[in-house]
Formats: structure tokens, C-alpha cells, sequence
């Protein structure tokens, strides 16, 4: 049975493997990622080079100068702010898995098919902006192992190498599971090993003040992979091989990176800006810090691929073969161009519209449509479901509007404005999703009283009717 190109439901089939993802939408979307296919990918995009040096976040979460967490307090808000964010990222891909939809197309049973244009848009910029930094930190980290190549010549080979895995993503997540995935936990766990045979502070020498907001950082970072969730679940052979591969492949590498580099940050590096430095000088480190750069390939492939894969909710139509090849030749040729420091501030900005959107669709795909969303490029518009998701957004903002300074102003004086101070125990991207949800759930709930209401007052007015 092949799928129209207007598919009121995606067409799944059986996948084995050799199988592929379809050039387009119009195509019957195999099944073919097993629970420990689906592990490896999940684990290794749980480790990052920029979670190492993220770690600094949660150990000073007020910022440079500012009192350290202690110890016990960094490991809790790691294994907290990674449990939460995952199990949200978990639940995001669910739709994908029972539908056989991608992350954007999912969005037109949320939105509708033309609102879901907008969200669409901000997740191909923030892809492209994402995959500019994983480049970019690609050829930082090799250019510091092997000075002797010049950075973008590290910047041009990581791109050739996205672009390549790009052209047959099941095929690169199978290679990612075989080979990437355990030179990855050998690394990490001998890393963690040699760091650990360094004296620590006691757990309980720093303070609890900033918990919370420590915590919203490993959110916000698992979290960021919620929009690209389904992209690689549709492919699951089920629902719940999509589900506890991602929330135990992607939960226990990010604690792991983030233990690392806050090991890192303890022991033997001198400042945070030099952590790389640091797990060079561990014995044996160059070697392992060349296998986490290369390992940060799959960084970059899944910012690309899913990028193409969102173009597609737009052009349901077009190769994504083509795209994903065009957007790895776009993303070096702004890697070596752009100075993407400057841009680092806008992508957590474009980070954080997208936490509550989540909440939002959970709500609604399990709670309220009960997996009953229309997918087709003619779904209707649901502007109510842009009320919860804006609430949201301005909840996230109020909590924490980031670094972009005029953007930081107007939140605060707005959050002065009308009475509203931030706590030390809210997080942001916790407190923006729930209250997303719950307004989901209660406009919802709303609905089906006045739908009930409605249908009893035409009953009564049949009856009303004389024969």
C-alpha cells in the first residue's frame, strides 16, 4: 500500500535492515529501528562536547564569581534535570511512533496544517543555528588535539562527514549503535575513573541556593531534543522500544557527561573556559578526547537531518536526500564564516518557545484527542491551542529570559509591572510546561462542557419541535 501525498495517516510497513527513510512524505515510512538501535542513537546524542563544558552552568548557576553548588546539590540537579527533561522528550516521540508522522508534521494535528508553519520555521533556524555550533565545536576540539591542520580544515571534514550520514540516517544510526555507542561508554567510563581518583570537596561543601535554576539547565538541554523526537522515533518497531530507548539511552549518557565535566571543573581544570585542556592531560586523554570529537558526528547529522525532515512539513514533496546534502553544504559554508558565539544567547531564546509547545501537544495527543489528530496538509486551524503555548512561553520568560540584555530589561520590567518575582525554586522550563499542560487540560475541559451543552440544547429543541 503506498501513502498519498496528502496522507490523512502516514503508511507504515515492516522494516528491516536495510531499509531506509523515504525520500518523501508521500512514501510508506518503514519500521525499522530496534530498541538497541534506537539506544545507541539516544545514547550517543546524550553526550556532547558542550555538555562537558555546560557543566559549569550547574556548578555556578548565578554565573562566574558567584557561590558554587556543593557537590551533592550539582549531582542531584543532574539527575533530576535529566529525568525530567527526558521523560518529556520520551513522550514527545510517542506521536511519532504510533502515527509513523515526523516532529513538524505532527504539529498540523496540534496547530493545524498552516499554523503549524510557524513552529516549523523556528525549528529549521534553530537546527541550522545548531548545527553551525556542533561544526564549529568539531573542528575547536580536533584543531586542539592535532594543532597541526588548520581549524577549518577540521570544519570542512566534519561537514563532508555530516552530509554523508545524512543520505542513509537508519543506515547511520545502525553504525552509531555498533561501533560509536561503545567506544563511547569505554571512553567516558575511563575518564570518569581517572577523575575520580582525584581528591573531591565533601558533598556538602557549597551551598543549595541556585538548585533549581541548576537544574532548569539540564532540562532546557534535554529538552532541546523534544522538537526533533519523532523524526528518528516513527522509525521504532513500537511504541515502547521508542520510549525507554530514549529515556534511558539519552538519560544515562547526559549524566554521565555531566558528571564528567563537573569532575572536570573539581579536579583538574585550571578554568572552566579550558576544560578540553583538561581532559587532555589525563593520561591517555587525547586519544580519548579524539574519539568524543568524532563521536560529536552525530550531533551535527541529527541537526541537519531533522532540519530536512522539517523542511518537508512545508514541501511534503521534495527529496530530502537533496535538502539534507544542501543544508550540510549551508551549515559549513555559516560555520566558517559566522562568529555563532554571538548567536549562542538567540538559540536558547529559540530553545525556550519550544518547551511549552510540548507541553502543550502531550496534553492534547494522549489526554484530550486521544491519538485521534488529522495529519493532512488541509487539517484545520486551532488557534486555541496558541493560548496555552503563549501563557507558556511568557511563564518560561518571566522565570528566566536569558543573556540577550534589552530582551532580559523588558522581561523584568514586565515581570515588575505586574507584581511577578521570580523564586529561587522555580525553574523555568519545568514551571513553563506544566502550566502549558494544565491549561491544555482545562481548555479542553472547557470545550467538552460547552460541546455537551450545545448538544443537549439542539435534543431539547427537537423534542421542542410539534409533530
Amino acid at each position: 500500500m503506498v501513502a498519498t501525498s496528502d496522507p490523512q495517516a502516514f503508511t507504515t510497513v515492516p522494516g528491516d535492515r536495510h531499509s531506509e527513510v523515504p525520500k518523501t512524505l508521500a512514501e510508506p515510512v518503514p519500521r525499522a529501528l530496534s530498541l538497541f538501535d534506537q539506544l545507541g542513537l539516544w545514547g550517543n546524542l546524550g553526550v556532547s562536547l558542550l555538555g562537558f563544558t555546560g557543566a559549569i552552568f550547574v556548578l555556578q548557576p548565578g554565573g562566574p564569581g558567584t557561590p558554587e553548588l556543593s557537590l551533592g546539590a550539582a549531582l542531584a540537579a543532574i539527575a533530576l534535570g535529566t529525568v525530567l527533561g527526558t521523560l518529556a522528550v520520551a513522550y514527545s516521540g510517542l506521536p511519532g511512533a504510533r502515527t509513523g508522522a515526523p516532529a513538524m508534521v505532527l504539529l498540523r494535528g496540534l496547530f493545524g496544517a498552516e499554523l503549524s508553519y510557524l513552529p516549523t520555521v523556528l525549528n529549521i533556524v534553530q537546527c541550522i543555528g545548531w548545527g553551525i555550533f556542533e561544526l564549529v565545536t568539531i573542528a575547536t576540539a580536533a584543531h586542539t588535539v592535532a594543532p597541526a591542520l588548520p581549524r577549518f580544515g577540521y570544519v570542512l571534514i566534519a561537514g563532508a562527514a555530516t552530509g554523508l550520514l545524512t543520505i542513509r540516517p537508519l543506515g547511520a544510526i545502525r553504525v552509531l549503535r555498533r561501533y560509536a555507542t561503545s567506544a563511547v561508554l569505554i571512553v567516558m567510563g575511563y575518564l570518569l575513573v581517572e577523575l575520580l581518583r582525584h581528591p573531591l570537596p565533601g558533598l556538602g561543601h557549597g551551598t543549595w541556593s541556585g538548585f533549581w535554576a541548576a537544574t532548569d539547565t539540564v532540562v532546557a538541554v534535554a529538552v532541546s531534543f523534544a522538537p526533533l523526537a519523532a523524526d528518528y522515533t516513527r522509525h521504532s518497531r513500537s511504541e515502547r522500544a521508542a520510549f525507554f530507548a530514549t529515556l534511558f539511552g539519552y538519560g544515562t549518557t547526559q549524566i554521565l557527561c555531566y558528571v564528567i565535566g563537573l569532575l572536570a571543573l573539581l579536579t583538574v581544570a585550571r578554568n572552566p573556559s579550558d576544560i578540553y585542556g583538561a581532559f587532555i592531560a589525563v593520561p591517555l586523554g587525547s586519544l580519548a578526547f579524539a574519539v568524543l570529537a568524532a563521536r560529536e558526528l552525530d550531533q551535527s547529522f541529527a541537526d541537519v537531518y531533522s532540519t530536512a525532515v522539517s523542511i518537508q512539513n512545508l514541501r511534503p514533496l521534495w527529496d530530502r536526500r537533496v535538502l539534507a546534502l544542501s543544508l550540510a553544504v549551508l551549515t559549513t559554508a555559516l560555520a566558517l564564516w559566522m562568529n555563532i558565539a554571538d548567536y549562542g544567547n538567540f538559540l536558547d531564546l529559540l530553545g525556550s518557545v519550544f518547551v511549552p509547545m510540548f507541553g502543550v501537544l502531550v496534553v492534547d495527543f494522549f489526554v484530550l484527542a486521544r491519538g485521534n489528530w488529522d495529519l493532512s496538509t488541509r487539517s484545520p486551524a486551532r488557534y486555541a491551542m496558541l493560548i496555552p503555548w503563549a501563557v507558556g512561553f511568557v511563564t518560561y520568560q518571566l522565570i528566566n529570559p536569558g543573556y540577550i540584555s534589552w530582551w532580559v530589561a523588558a522581561w523584568t520590567r514586565f515581570g515588575h509591572a505586574i507584581g511577578f518575582r521570580p523564586e529561587s525554586w522555580m525553574s523555568a522550563s519545568i514551571c513553563s510546561f506544566v502550566v502549558a499542560g494544565l491549561l491544555t487540560l482545562i481548555g479542553g475541559g472547557l470545550a467538552a462542557v460547552l460541546r455537551r451543552g450545545g448538544a443537549r440544547r439542539g435534543s431539547a429543541a427537537v423534542e421542542a419541535v410539534p409533530s
